[in-house]
């Protein structure tokens, strides 16, 4: 009798998807770009708060947004009218990104430009995005206050890889029963090292902090890799 194996396909695939994602986050790290995937479920803000974000860090760096949305392009646009560079991915139905979709968006933008920052805003939705490495440096969860204080304890697989929690809409706390306490409480459970910022996209608290928190670990991924010679340099 021959002999017969089983193979697990879900996890070849994450496999074949690491590796991928293991060679695109080198390429970032040489040319010194800080890749930075963003998660939440839908509505969560993420657009929203790169609106506020991206002007800011455009005027002292190159930044380039690849958008995840299963239809439309709506997103795209709505970055590319605060002035910055944005690719869209349609998944067409697929509930999430893999490392091979955003190597191509990267490629097709990387050929004439370098970049400071690469913003990956993936599919919303807390449970297939968060098996797939997309070769990214951060992993950055988005809760918003609308969605309630359980969501650490629901998707503990979301928020265990992540490198940042971001509580959005907290402009609307006056308003809703959600306690940001009961959230760090949850997620000092699922995330090692819990990291926490506080922002309204609808009036600017705590941007500032974010934006800092990005710049930090952008200096830090510059330090660490010399500049290509074959590179253009960005000056801001």
């Amino acid at each position: 009798m021959p002999e017969i194996k089983t193979v697990r396909i879900q996890e070849s695939l994450l496999a074949a998807n690491d590796d991928r994602a293991a060679a695109l986050r080198e390429r970032w790290r040489k040319s010194r770009t800080l890749a930075v995937n963003l998660l939440s479920s839908p509505g969560s803000g993420k657009t929203s708060l790169l609106e506020h974000t991206l002007p800011c860090l455009a005027e002292r760096a190159r930044v380039l947004v690849i958008e995840g949305d299963v239809e439309t392009d709506n997103d795209a646009e709505r970055i590319r009218r605060v002035g910055v560079e944005a690719r869209q991915i349609t998944t067409g139905g697929a509930c999430h990104l893999d490392a091979r979709m955003v190597e191509r968006a990267w490629d097709e933008s990387a050929s004439t430009a370098r970049y400071d920052y690469v913003f990956v805003e993936n599919v919303g939705n807390l449970v297939c995005p968060a098996s797939y490495d997309l070769g990214e440096h951060r992993r950055v969860v988005l809760l918003s206050v609308p969605e309630g204080e359980d969501k650490p304890a629901k998707y503990p697989r979301a928020f265990r890889d992540a490198d940042l929690l971001l509580v959005t809409k907290i402009d609307l706390l006056p308003y809703l029963d959600f306690r940001v306490e009961a959230v760090l409480d949850a997620l000092a459970r699922v995330m090692p090292r819990p990291d926490v910022l506080r922002v309204s996209a609808r009036n600017g608290e705590g941007v500032a902090g974010w934006i800092a928190w990005l710049e930090s670990r952008r200096a830090a991924q510059a330090e660490a890799a010399p500049t290509p010679a074959h590179l253009p340099h960005h000056h801001s």
